[in-house]
């Protein structure tokens, strides 16, 4: 099973980013820990604050992927082209948010990627990714 992590803006800053939100650890810590637990998936992993290559990497393994765990960051709220892009490839995509985006800001509570994702799962810290990968599983 291939599956692949792709998160967007500011997200390689966990760990010093507002813990008190996004908690201390940092997502390559996290994205070993998953290696490890899950060895027998094939994991593929990207990061980009820029989001034409968001779009690019999800047209990369869009179509070749089992399944995709989205975590568009900041773009959730603002980018189409990331949501147009979701429904262009068959692998399945669940969206992930560390933080609950509803109790947030008013304008975080809109999402272009929602309508195109198989599921969201937000406000579970680090452990929604796991909870996602065993959607795919299962």
């Amino acid at each position: 099973m291939k599956i692949a992590i792709i998160n967007g803006p500011n997200l390689n800053l966990l760990g010093n980013r507002e813990n008190e939100i996004y908690g201390s650890q940092s997502f390559e810590s996290y994205f070993q820990q998953l290696q490890s637990k899950y060895n027998h998936i094939e994991f593929s992993y990207f990061q980009s604050n820029v989001e034409g290559e968001i779009i690019n990497e999800l047209q990369r393994v869009g179509n070749e992927f089992h399944g995709i765990i989205l975590n568009p960051g900041g773009y959730t709220h603002t980018s189409v082209a990331i949501g147009d892009t979701l429904a262009a490839i068959s692998a399945k995509v669940i969206e992930v948010h560390i933080s609950n985006i509803f109790e947030r800001e008013e304008f975080r509570k809109l999402s272009y990627v929602s309508a195109k994702a198989k599921g969201v799962i937000s406000g579970l810290g680090l452990r929604g990714y796991e909870l996602a990968l065993q959607y795919f599983i299962e």
